[in-house]
């Protein structure tokens, strides 16, 4: 009898076992990118992602765009200087915003993009930990171009909860570098 007691206590308990739940990570889901050449009054162009919009976001400098995802909540914003004597100062400019989030980064790797073909040279800075902006770039013809992008949420930054965002528009960011074309004079 006290056999028979047992083996019921012993199988009544299996069911009660409390056991820990997996870890739950968000499945966000944002569409496949399909791109398209942008339509701007600027010495460049490139392709965008078309669940994005295109704006400027300067009245006084009208190739300063703004590549909104209202989705994500987050933006790349892209600024066009023509060249002028001042390419050695551009490129430290460039190369000085993405460690202006070395506080904040946990890391900050860059890139060094070369596109013979389109005559784009340049450096992609990927930022990764709680900075404002998760990536940015710079390209140039060295003549007489020189383009900037950068991503920004709108979004107190907190990487583990922006991450499938960032990485989504990081893609359309390189997408951008790599669709960049001068146009002709």
């Amino acid at each position: 009898m006290a056999l028979s007691v047992l083996a019921i206590l012993s199988f009544a308990c299996q069911d009660n076992d409390v056991l820990p739940k997996p870890k739950a990570y968000l499945a966000l889901e944002y569409p496949e990118a399909q791109y398209f050449k942008t339509e701007v009054d600027c010495p460049f162009e490139f392709k965008i992602n078309s669940s994005s919009t295109l704006n400027k976001y300067s009245r006084n400098r009208p190739c300063w765009l703004d590549i909104t995802y209202p989705e994500m909540k987050g933006s790349i914003y892209i600024s066009y200087y023509p060249i002028d004597n001042n390419l050695k100062s551009l490129i430290i400019d460039a190369q000085k915003l993405p460690l202006k989030h070395e506080i904040k980064a946990d890391a900050i790797l860059s890139q060094t993009y070369i596109n013979d073909k389109h005559q784009t040279y340049g450096l992609f800075y990927e930022v990764e930990g709680n900075a404002a902006s998760q990536a940015q770039f710079y390209l140039t013809d060295s003549l007489n171009h020189f383009v900037t992008g950068s991503i920004y949420f709108k979004a107190q930054p907190n990487y583990d909860s922006i991450l499938p965002a960032a990485e989504y528009l990081k893609k359309d960011m390189r997408k951008i570098m790599e669709s960049l074309n001068w146009k002709k004079d």
